[in-house]
């Protein structure tokens, strides 16, 4: 059995060795030291971290932190300079304010960033590319009617012409208008890929 268990009392009452002894037994890799010196300083250390980070999902997390920090970190305790315990909720305190102005500092961070773009959707370039995208298929497909046809859905569908204004203005007869733009809004359909 270790010898540094054995020094740690088991019974209730029994005087045990206090957490500066303890925090030098953590500095020489005791994990026996460390559990009692746990035992100890946890509570502590979460009421600390709690008080200032407030949430608890984070404090909890903090509060680990913190004790992980204390186990790598206790060969740099000196007992001159305070006692285990103090050094301990001063790593904690220290900790939690670290996180509250990290969150603080991303929450800037955002606030500038949405401010800079105000209103603007961050899906907003990718539409833009995608309507930019259907605008150059839709002018490639009408390319691909015949002149009559392309004249006709352009003055029906992008001028605003009724098919009568349309007969009119390129001298034609209503039915074969109406043809014009039935055959040429089938090929659009056909190479747009548009399914029924």
């Amino acid at each position: 059995m270790d010898e540094s268990v054995r020094a740690f009392p088991t019974r209730p009452g029994e005087q045990g060795p206090t957490p500066e002894e303890l925090l030098t037994q953590v500095a020489r890799g005791s994990e026996a030291a460390f559990e009692r010196l746990y035992e100890v300083v946890a509570g502590p250390v979460y009421g600390i971290v709690r008080r200032v980070v407030r949430d608890v999902a984070q404090s909890e997390e903090v509060a680990q932190e913190v004790l992980v920090e204390l186990w790598r970190t206790a060969p740099r305790y000196d007992p001159a300079k305070g006692g285990a315990v103090n050094w301990a909720l001063t790593l904690a305190h220290r900790r939690a304010v670290d996180r509250v102005r990290s969150a603080q500092a991303r929450a800037d961070r955002e606030q500038k960033a949405s401010a800079v773009a105000p209103g603007r959707e961050f899906d907003e370039v990718a539409e833009a590319v995608t309507a930019r995208l259907e605008r150059e298929q839709v002018r490639r497909c009408l390319g691909s009617l015949t002149e009559l046809q392309r004249e006709s859905v352009l003055l029906a569908y992008y001028g605003g012409k009724t098919y009568p204004e349309v007969a009119e203005l390129l001298d034609s007869p209503l039915g074969t208008i109406k043809t014009r733009l039935r055959d040429g809004l089938i090929r659009l359909r056909d190479c747009l890929g548009v399914t029924r």
